[in-house]
């Protein structure tokens, strides 16, 4: 069962062409995102307005990917965070 997807094979200037295109556009939506977030602060506002301006402004499955993956990030890192914060705490008093 061969899978074109799936398989390793020799780097071709079409596959790094789209891969830098991936690239630029993944940079270009981080600076999006580092600007909106240092413009509204880190708060719940910068926290979310960033991924929203940076996912309206990437079109297409990009601008989606972006603003689901921030989204769910924001709410694991909220369950998250104290467990998070004990762990660092334990660690300082080991030093």
């Amino acid at each position: 069962m061969s899978s074109k997807a799936g398989s390793i094979g020799v780097p071709t200037v079409s596959g790094m062409k789209g891969a830098f295109t991936d690239f630029a556009i993944g940079a270009g939506g981080g600076l999006v995102y580092g600007l909106a977030q240092s413009l509204f602060g880190s708060g719940l506002l910068g926290a979310l307005a960033a991924p929203v301006l940076a996912g309206s402004i990437l079109k297409g499955t990009r601008g989606t990917v972006l603003a689901t993956i921030a989204g769910f990030m924001l709410l694991s890192g909220l369950g998250g965070g104290s467990s998070s914060a004990a762990a660092s705490q334990s660690s300082e008093a080991v030093m």
